[in-house]
């Protein structure tokens, strides 16, 4: 990455991600409609793209898929290999970037990314490394957050207190299916879009919000920015709070996402 001009941005994404493993109990399940929303089948190629600790990778594997993957974040991978090694699969796994996938052209049968590969900071070459590895007639796959639901308007949430690079678009853009359908234009045919829910156990807004602030890198930058303001600080807490209270029913945080999935011509 010595000459991209996103080096810097993408090295805090990786540290910053680094301690995002506690919550891969709560995207499990979205792990598991996405294989199936993809239709992997047994003896495909499968490329899961910014992994992170494997649960898409490790699911689509005990479905028989033979599976590659790769992530930024070196301590995200070595949980991944755990994972595999629990569950009994082999998966080769890479440290590496979404803007240049070390693969060759149509290498996958299947190319997945779950609330993943959306953090590349050019969409345009992300979509175009995704479709490059991708073989004619293969399926591309992946979660993202709708920006009118809750993630979506936590993100926006975020960026109003740390403005985000102004050159990389908002994360969120690819939970609008408008905005995918024209990311991923005509090099691809029978596009659809489905919606899920991940179902969040949230005893209370103060537990998730401290949760989400030790493991999720944009808070994780947010709260370290804003540790000498403190009363800055508060404000965005309770708005993070009043936020969470709203998308919450008996303990339970309904956080929608946007599946998406397409053929390549």
């Amino acid at each position: 990455m010595a000459n991209d001009p996103f080096a810097s941005f993408k090295a805090a994404q990786r540290e910053g991600w680094a301690l995002f493993a506690p919550l891969e109990t709560l995207t499990t399940p979205p792990a598991g409609a996405l294989v199936a929303f993809a239709g992997v089948k047994p003896g495909q190629a499968v490329l899961d793209v910014a992994c992170g600790t494997g649960v898409v990778a490790v699911t689509a594997a005990r479905a028989g898929a033979q599976v590659k993957a790769l992530d930024l974040a070196p301590a995200l991978l070595a949980r991944a290999r755990q994972n595999a090694e629990v569950a009994g699969v082999a998966i080769e796994f890479t440290e590496g970037d979404v803007e240049a996938l070390p693969y060759p052209d149509a290498s996958f049968d299947v190319v997945l990314s779950q609330f993943g590969h959306m953090f590349g900071p050019r969409p345009a070459v992300t979509v175009a490394e995704m479709l490059r590895v991708l073989k004619p007639g293969g399926r591309i796959a992946f979660n993202t957050w709708p920006p009118e639901l809750f993630t979506g308007l936590m993100f926006a949430l975020v960026s109003r207190y740390v403005a985000p690079p102004p050159d990389v678009p908002p994360t969120v853009l690819w939970g609008d299916p408008s905005v995918v359908r024209e990311r991923l234009g005509d090099a691809v045919e029978a596009l659809e879009f489905d919606r899920e829910i991940m179902l969040t156990p949230c005893l209370s807004p103060q537990h998730y919000r401290a949760t989400i602030e030790g493991t999720a890198a944009p808070l994780l930058k947010l709260v370290q920015s804003l540790s000498g303001e403190p009363a800055k600080l508060a404000q965005f807490r309770a708005e993070l709070e009043a936020l969470i209270a709203r998308f919450t029913k008996q303990n339970v945080l309904l956080q929608h996402f946007l599946q998406t999935r397409a053929i390549k011509r």
